[in-house]
């Protein structure tokens, strides 16, 4: 029977890659989205995927969110949290809004959508957690005091649930994409790409939304089941650690 998976932020980006890999990989998904009901509306049309509208940065609507994708497609053993924003800013002009607004999406979503599912995948004693983090999260990244703090904060709360999923047959990883050519980082002006990015990046070139989701789907595997609590860095060698 095919493993039912969520992935938040499912319907644009590398979101949207993710859950189309998955389902190419025969995975039942669930793709849930923020707000942009045209675009999800779109993707739901062209992929067949299922969508599903609430804010992960809620509690309450990350619990009733799951609780009707499992009544739709059964128990969620697959969890991808790529929900995230960014309001950037230097520190001295940065607002506790534009704070609070990425600590609750990027980071305490992690939580949100996580603790609903975690016991039944304990009870099942299966479960597959991938967190997307960020180049930024391990390096930091100027005028993203509030973005950098909260993919930092992910690698933190993936290593921690690595291991007290461990023995229940969870696995949690983090995978830290670099610079991808996604609608975010082709409204970046050509010259300053061609300039300030990609003579940073060793192999030359952007990545693609395409390749963060082989990670994951590797990563949801059953081949997998050896590595939890690790950050898979893919950012065509621009930070080695």
């Amino acid at each position: 029977m095919a493993r039912v998976a969520v992935v938040t932020g499912g319907t644009r980006g590398i979101g949207a890659a993710i859950s189309k890999a998955l389902k190419a990989a025969g995975y039942k998904v669930a793709a849930n989205y923020g707000g942009n009901d045209e675009a999800a509306n779109k993707f739901k049309a062209e992929t067949g995927i299922n969508v599903y509208k609430w804010d992960v940065s809620n509690y309450d609507a990350c619990v009733a969110g799951l609780k009707q994708v499992e009544a739709d497609l059964g128990p969620v053993e697959v969890l991808v949290n790529n929900a995230g924003i960014t309001r950037d800013a230097p520190f001295h002009r940065m607002t506790p809004d534009q704070w609070n607004q990425v600590i609750n999406t990027n980071l305490n979503s992690l939580f949100n959508m996580s603790r609903p599912v975690w016991e039944g995948m304990r009870a099942r004693k299966f479960g597959r957690i991938v967190n997307i983090s960020s180049i930024n999260g391990q390096k930091g990244q100027f005028g993203q005091a509030n973005y950098s703090a909260a993919k930092a904060g992910d690698l933190g709360f993936t290593k921690a649930l690595a291991l007290e999923g461990a023995r229940a047959g969870i696995t949690v990883n983090a995978i830290c994409p670099g610079y991808i050519n996604t609608e975010m980082v082709q409204a970046v002006p050509k010259d300053v790409l061609e300039k300030s990015i990609l003579p940073l990046i060793p192999i030359g070139r952007l990545g693609e939304a395409e390749e963060i989701a082989r990670c994951v789907v590797f990563l949801a595997s059953d081949d997998a089941g050896l590595i939890t609590g690790s950050t898979l860095s893919a950012n065509g060698g621009q930070l080695m650690l």
